[in-house]
């Protein structure tokens, strides 16, 4: 079995699309550990704000067959893969960590680069795997958290309900 954290959003019908996903991605994988739900603005296009989270699962799946999962869930969201890559998106999900794993694997690079880059990724990979060493740098999501420039981009948790539990409180 193999830890997988995954980043998972939306900015099309967020709610609704988000809800759907973690409904396929428990019945394909089991259980969901699942961060808050935070809201940004759209980066590099002018778009809806996004809603976005964490998910850490277990999968029993080689890398490319999880991809393929991930893909088919996306696509159930009616993803739009003719789209520009910085465009509105009914359901994006990225695998970020693998376990320990560094480097390319069946055509995905681990750990994702997004991890470091984006406020609307590490936070809520900070908030479910906050002592979780990133396998490049040696240092946990927490203290990437800590020393991220928070002025760059802006995010704010929402509330957030699936199947009756409210995940993210204001």
């Amino acid at each position: 079995m193999s830890l997988i954290y995954l980043s998972v959003g939306s900015n099309i019908d967020a709610s609704r699309n988000i809800k759907s996903a973690l409904d396929s991605l428990e019945q394909q994988f089991g259980p969901l550990l699942i961060s808050s739900v935070y809201e940004s603005k759209a980066l590099g296009f002018q778009g809806k704000n996004f809603l976005n989270l964490a998910v850490a699962l277990e999968s029993h799946l080689p890398i490319n067959q999880t991809l393929n999962v991930l893909k088919k869930i996306e696509d159930l969201q009616k993803r739009d893969r003719s789209a520009p890559k910085f465009s509105d998106r009914t359901m994006d999900i990225d695998m970020l960590c693998v376990d320990d794993l560094k480097g390319n694997f069946d055509g995905i690079s681990l750990p994702r680069a997004e991890i470091l880059e984006n406020a609307f990724v590490l936070l809520p990979l900070a908030e479910i795997a906050p002592d979780c060493i990133h396998p490049c740098t040696g240092l946990t999501f927490s203290n990437h958290w800590q020393v991220f420039n928070k002025d760059l981009q802006s995010l704010w948790k929402v509330d957030f309900v699936w199947r009756g539990k409210q995940i993210s409180f204001r």
